[in-house]
């Protein structure tokens, strides 16, 4: 098969590129530019019209124009380091041409003196003349020269003239590749085929166009190319067949009648969602994914309690010891007495750890909890029914399938996430598993009222914190720096600690980045046992435990945080049945769209909610950082302008399921698009 007309070409290396040599081939590497693929999605950011000839006289001075013109004379100076020129003119004038760091005979060569050639480049005004220096195109040949030229941004060393001559050949090489769409999906796109839709994209005139038709069609491949992916991998774990646990839910009602609280709708709905999973043949791969506050943990302890009473054992991971201690205190508090439930901790002594590790093996124990320490080759289990991972919203797709693939066969896995993001983002994240969402919060936890007050309202603030402090209760205060920045006008978190230790001696601890995990365990404890009020802090405690003292979490320059950061930071309090408060401190020169933050803030609690319009204002990657975070970087696909392609993709990949129809012919997509090894042994 002739590589050209074929996909595999576009994944070939850049050397197979005609004129593109290894020096080029570096320096495209440099900027991640691997094959001719990749080459295709270094989209121009605009371009420059050199189709219209302009006469000396009419030219505009700091634009760049196209001109023709004669050499007449060159102006070589006799001193090193002056710029070489060369006097030129057309029938209308005269111009100058400036070289920087270029050799005689090189000029020579390009701008013959007598021979008529058209360059172009930035017009400069210099001593009652025109001057071009360092011209970017010349040419004998004008019409290689006149046209529209794409602007691209360049890695260093590869001028415009030889990038653009190295795209146009990509461009007039595209393989005529089979089209993998169905013609009722292609009808959404008036047909384009994928090949006329990249030779649009480079097109200079249509830079920007992302409601047009070719757009539109490759925005959708992105997405589409992604949901395959994922319902594949879903596929692939669905198959894994495994031994059923036996769900008695009158033990599971036993412990949820003695709980302080009714569980919700969601709550019940989630449970009854994972005790099927449980209790199928086929192997669980669940997301529960909920707002913050809204009761995940309970779950996922009467779903670990149903399967150990099915004879398995259960581990718990949380992000950090203190929360993986709370999880384990309150199974201890709700768990019969004659579950066996350990805490493998980082304090805990060498005898201890091994003993632990032989009672894990020996299934003397029931459920175990820790950090990500719990998946070390050491610890090894008799028969693991259950993993339950906490926090851990950003899991990619390929960690995930290798968490599964390790738990074993009869092993279920539940993930959890307290970041509620929008619908168009969960579908592109976690299409790979089963969704189930809890957004009711329990009845015992009042919604947290938050306030706004500018920065030099602090003596009102410190009042307000006093009298929570004489009623016994506790105070977050968060500051975005931890130490004072010269260039950034934020607050400083260390300042603020001297500031406040001042006014509440004794009363006021620091925790933030560079605090050490054991220190940072030993401030939290102590939060927890009410044994300080105040905790300054930088945004490190926004993850999940909860502190049923702390009613009132102060947050310093609040409009330099996005909308979703700030709903889980107001999280932290309102954990117990107090009413609490969340006070947003800012300066009085707020933006337009820092003022519509706080407002969505104040006037909600609902954390998908806020995560939609955070989506709208800062858009889709930086949602709580998922664009460091691994997750799929789309180049031309948008939740927010192309939310219908979303749901268009969503009803596709439902339709090839339900169908059970064969991906074979998706093969050229998945492989251009996600490259995706998990997938790899499609026909």
């Amino acid at each position: 098969m002739d590589i050209k007309r074929n996909y595999k070409y576009l994944l070939s290396d850049l050397s197979s590129i005609k004129g593109v040599g290894v020096k080029t081939t570096n320096l495209l590497k440099k900027k991640k530019i691997n094959t001719i693929f990749d080459l295709l999605w270094k989209l121009p950011k605009s371009f420059i019209d050199r189709s219209l000839s302009r006469k000396i006289k009419d030219l505009k001075v700091d634009e760049t124009q196209t001109i023709t013109i004669v050499p007449q004379k060159y102006l070589f100076p006799r001193i090193r380091n002056l710029p070489n020129r060369v006097l030129c003119n057309d029938e209308t004038g005269e111009i100058e041409c400036v070289f920087f760091n270029s050799y005689e005979g090189y000029i020579k060569k390009i701008l013959p003196i007598g021979k008529e050639v058209t360059i172009s480049g930035k017009i400069k005004f210099f001593r009652n003349k025109y001057q071009l220096t360092n011209p970017k195109y010349i040419s004998e040949d004008s019409s290689l020269i006149k046209q529209k030229h794409n602007s691209y941004s360049l890695t260093e060393g590869i001028s415009e003239k030889v990038y653009n001559k190295i795209m146009l050949q990509v461009i007039n090489n595209l393989p005529q590749i089979n089209e993998w769409h169905s013609k009722k999906i292609l009808k959404n796109f008036n047909n384009i085929s994928w090949n006329e839709s990249i030779k649009k994209l480079h097109e200079p005139e249509n830079i920007g166009k992302f409601k047009e038709n070719f757009y539109q069609r490759l925005a959708f491949d992105e997405i589409f190319s992604t949901f395959l992916v994922n319902s594949e991998v879903r596929k692939k774990i669905k198959k894994i067949k495994k031994t059923k646990k036996n769900i008695e839910t009158k033990k599971q009602n036993e412990i949820i009648s003695k709980l302080d609280f009714s569980l919700t709708n969601d709550q019940n709905k989630t449970l009854s969602e994972i005790n099927k999973d449980l209790g199928s043949e086929n192997k669980m791969f669940r997301l529960l994914q909920g707002d913050v506050g809204s009761g995940k943990t309970i779950v996922s302890l009467l779903s670990a309690f149903n399967t150990i009473n099915s004879g398995f054992q259960v581990a718990v991971m949380a992000p950090t010891e203190i929360l993986a201690r709370q999880h384990f205190l309150l199974a201890k508090k709700i768990f019969p007495k004659d579950i066996r439930i350990e805490l493998l901790s980082g304090k805990s002594t060498y005898r201890d750890k091994k003993d632990i590790l032989d009672r894990l093996l020996k299934k003397q124990i029931d459920i175990i909890f820790g950090t990500h320490a719990l998946f070390q080759k050491k610890v090894e289990f008799k028969k693991l029914g259950l993993i339950v991972i906490d926090e851990q919203h950003k899991f990619g797709v390929n960690q995930r399938k290798k968490l599964s693939d390790k738990a074993g066969k009869d092993c279920d896995v539940l993930l959890m996430t307290a970041t509620p993001i929008p619908r168009t983002l969960t579908m592109t994240i976690y299409g790979d598993m089963d969704l189930s969402i809890i957004r009711e919060k329990p009845n015992i936890r009042k919604p947290v009222k938050t306030y706004s007050k500018l920065e030099n309202k602090i003596d009102d603030i410190v009042k307000f914190v006093n009298k929570e402090i004489k009623l016994g209760n506790q105070i977050f205060w968060v500051c975005p720096l931890i130490e004072e920045s010269k260039k950034i006008d934020h607050s400083s978190a260390v300042k603020k600690f001297e500031f406040l230790k001042k006014l509440f001696p004794k009363q006021v601890y620091l925790l933030h980045g560079k605090t050490t995990i054991e220190e940072k365990e030993t401030i939290l404890n102590k939060f927890l046992k009410n044994d300080f009020k105040i905790l300054v802090s930088t945004t490190i405690i926004e993850v999940g435990i909860d502190f049923p003292n702390a009613n009132v979490i102060i947050i310093e320059n609040a409009n330099k945080f996005g909308l979703s950061q700030l709903h889980q930071l107001r999280g932290r309090v309102g954990r117990g049945n107090k009413e609490s408060s969340c006070i947003l401190m800012f300066k009085s020169n707020l933006s337009e769209n820092a003022k519509k933050r706080i407002n969505i803030l104040k006037n909600s609690n609902d954390g998908f909610e806020i995560s939609e319009e955070d989506m709208k204002l800062r858009g889709f990657g930086d949602i709580l950082g998922f664009k460091q975070s691994g997750i799929k970087n789309f180049k031309l696909a948008d939740p927010i302008h192309n939310h219908n392609l979303f749901i268009l993709a969503e009803q596709e990949i439902k339709r090839i399921e339900s169908e059970n129809e064969d991906i074979s012919r998706f093969k050229p997509l998945i492989k251009l698009y996600d490259r995706a090894d998990i997938i790899n042994d499609i026909a």
